[in-house]
């Protein structure tokens, strides 16, 4: 029996969180119909948890996805938040958890994406600009599952949600 049946969406929040607000809005919105069994409605996470925490959180989210959707833009690959080399519990000096948990130094991006290829799921990246630039994704994926904008440029020149080339590439 597969235990995996949730779509898993990363992404840089501070920096692309409009672009995880329009995955939400083709899901729950009127007239769209992108549909997905979300693996965060699984467990919840705070911005004050220790980081160690938020990474056994998203491993239980990860390990009962199908699916692992990033989102990347133009600080994905840089970020570093997640790192335990920035969390008040973490010895400088000697390198290690005064809360003697595990250190991992991966940003929580890093570490999704490690675990989700780890899990052998099905990958989609999607860039948010016009063109894929695989160079702004971590290294782990960049040449793993399917790569695609979620924009496109209008005959007008603005730029638009690329709501068909998404709804496609989730679908599959």
């Amino acid at each position: 029996m597969n235990y995996r049946t949730k779509t898993y969406i990363a992404a840089d929040w501070d920096h692309d969180g409009d672009a995880v607000e329009q995955l939400y809005k083709w899901k729950n919105g009127k007239g769209w119909s992108l549909d997905f069994p979300d693996a965060h409605e699984l467990t919840q996470s705070r911005d004050s948890s220790l980081a160690c925490s938020i990474k056994a959180s998203l491993k239980t989210r990860m390990d009962a996805s199908k699916k692992f959707v990033l989102i990347v833009g133009e600080h994905t690959n840089t970020v570093t938040k997640g790192g335990c080399q920035f969390c008040d519990s973490y010895n400088h000096y000697i390198g290690y958890c005064a809360k003697g948990k595990t250190v991992d130094t991966r940003s929580f991006i890093k570490y999704e994406c490690d675990k989700a290829y780890e899990a052998g799921i099905k990958i989609i990246v999607l860039y948010k600009d016009v063109k894929v630039n695989r160079e702004k994704c971590p290294a782990v994926i960049r040449y793993t599952g399917e790569h695609i904008p979620m924009i496109y440029k209008g005959i007008d020149g603005k730029r638009y949600w690329d709501y068909d080339a998404v709804k496609k590439a989730l679908e599959v």
